[in-house]
């Protein structure tokens, strides 16, 4: 599934910038084309094993802050710029658990979620910055550096029909596979 024809599910903002590596304020929509152009050169996946994973959070941010309000961004106080380069965080922790057996991983916005038979890959899931959701028994992962701001309860199906659901398919996974 790709972003554009899933063009009802939207990252927040502050995400969508995050994984650009912008800054909230007096973006014009070339500078959104431009880090797009950037993130889509650094992350293909012709280049990068994770680069798959990572092109979908990329697509949905370039969406997202394309089809915002670009006045109400730049004029708004509630947007946090960007301290950290989200996008290689999760790059980074992609790729350190792409290849493991037995996980399944999905992309729901612009985190990702893990399941399957992680007990044996615990300590590497620790060591990339995943951490574990007890109550939806499942890894998750987050940049240290990011808050998130909800602080409800919500269940997968919810978070999934939100954000999305882009799981990797079984011939993604050959292929990932295949790089490492």
């Amino acid at each position: 599934m790709t972003a554009t024809n899933r063009n009802t599910h939207f990252l927040n903002v502050n995400d969508a910038l995050a994984i650009l590596n912008l800054q909230p304020s007096n973006l014009t929509l070339e500078d959104i084309k431009t880090a797009y152009r950037k993130a889509a050169a650094k992350y293909h996946p012709d280049h990068n094993p994770a680069g798959l994973e990572t092109m979908k959070m990329v697509n949905v941010a370039y969406e997202t802050l394309k089809a915002y309000d670009l006045n109400k961004l730049n004029n708004a106080s509630g947007f946090s710029a960007n301290i950290y380069d989200y996008g290689d965080a999760i790059n980074t922790a992609l790729n350190t658990i792409i290849g493991l057996a037995g996980l399944s991983v999905e992309v729901c916005g612009a985190w990702v979620w893990v399941s399957g038979n992680t007990k044996e890959h615990r300590e590497t899931l620790k060591t990339a910055g995943f951490f574990w959701a007890h109550k939806k028994s499942m890894w998750y992962f987050r940049p240290e550096t990011h808050k998130s701001h909800n602080r409800n309860a919500w269940s997968m199906d919810a978070i999934r029909a939100v954000y999305g659901q882009n799981p990797i398919n079984s011939q993604e996974q050959k292929q990932l596979h295949a790089y490492n």
